[in-house]
């Protein structure tokens, strides 16, 4: 469906954006793709390592932040995926109105813009950190979830905003195993651990590019995908990397949980299993093909939550080192 069509990401130059990137133009043939991001330095590193492919590939500098920016670029652009965000959660306590504007207001300018320019299409990156948020992170992406559903209904139906929402990408940029990998190569063997207790869903960049893909083709319209993926208790994902360190506890940071959550128990209710992933509905009517669509599929057993500390869904150390043997350190 993405063959002589135009795509653009925000925040393109990201660890999501160039896997997502790679993906269309080897596996696809659109018509053009767009990166949209603020810095300069990485859309010229990004241009570099895509130099083949520059005949379809665009570059456009600009932040969320500036609807008419944004408005320019989605200029002829059929399918939006929104990846730009500020993320690091211990940065954003202590400078929330920043967090506010990119991940908030950067959402509703995305909306705006994609509506008056008529993209088909518009997908959503969310996290885990959404549900029942006690961080300001988790707090923004989840008005930021809510803008996009609502927007199906104030679009008039002309746009359809959907949101994949998943955990921790494994190898990415700000994550802890370049961390981890980083003081084993260092001959460190002592790691900083917040809370031996502390679990956290894991997904490769393989797997979102694939799920977010997947949306694009599924998507009616104001539902949240959220994959079935699993989790690990930090101190065995240390331990997979470097199997004799030892380990200094730092205490949980500002903002930070022990436990995240994919799936809420008030969320359940809404929630479908369609194929292989879970579908979160909107609570609202939403848009016309959603109950359609998905009203054959099984509803999830009541009462059912998505934790990272369900003991079904932890790997073990083996799968753990299995999985960081075929996934790129950044």
């Amino acid at each position: 469906m993405l063959d002589d069509k135009v795509v653009l990401i925000t925040g393109g130059t990201g660890s999501f954006g160039q896997e997502f990137t790679k993906k269309i133009l080897t596996e696809h043939k659109p018509r053009k793709v767009i990166v949209y991001s603020r810095d300069e330095y990485k859309q010229y590193m990004m241009r570099k390592k895509f130099e083949v492919y520059e005949e379809r590939l665009r570059f456009f500098l600009g932040d969320v932040r500036d609807k008419s920016r944004l408005v320019r670029a989605f200029e002829g652009v059929d399918y939006v995926v929104h990846a730009a965000a500020l993320k690091q959660v211990p940065a954003l306590e202590y400078n929330p109105t920043e967090a506010v504007n990119t991940n908030v207001m950067g959402a509703d300018n995305i909306v705006d813009a994609a509506i008056d320019r008529g993209v088909k299409k518009v997908v959503a990156i969310s996290t885990d950190k959404a549900v029942n948020p006690i961080n300001l992170y988790g707090a923004t992406k989840l008005v930021a979830e809510k803008i996009f559903v609502a927007a199906n209904a104030y679009g008039g139906g002309r746009v359809k905003f959907s949101a994949v929402r998943y955990g921790n990408v494994m190898g990415s940029r700000g994550s802890v195993i370049p961390l981890f990998v980083s003081l084993k190569n260092s001959g460190v063997k002592e790691f900083p651990i917040t809370d031996e207790r502390m679990t956290r869903f894991w997904i490769t960049l393989e797997q979102g590019v694939a799920l977010v893909m997947r949306v694009l083709k599924e998507a009616e319209g104001g539902e949240i995908f959220v994959p079935k993926i699993r989790s690990t208790r930090i101190v065995d994902l240390a331990r997979a990397i470097e199997p004799n360190c030892t380990f200094k506890y730092t205490g949980i940071r500002p903002g930070e949980k022990l436990h995240e959550s994919l799936i809420s128990y008030d969320e359940a209710h809404s929630v479908k299993e369609f194929d292989g992933i879970y579908v979160i509905l909107p609570q609202a009517s939403g848009t016309p093909g959603v109950l359609l669509k998905y009203g054959r599929y099984p509803s999830v057993p009541e009462g059912f939550v998505l934790r990272s500390d369900g003991e079904d869904i932890l790997l073990s150390r083996g799968e753990l080192e299995k999985m960081l043997k075929e996934i790129e350190i950044e």
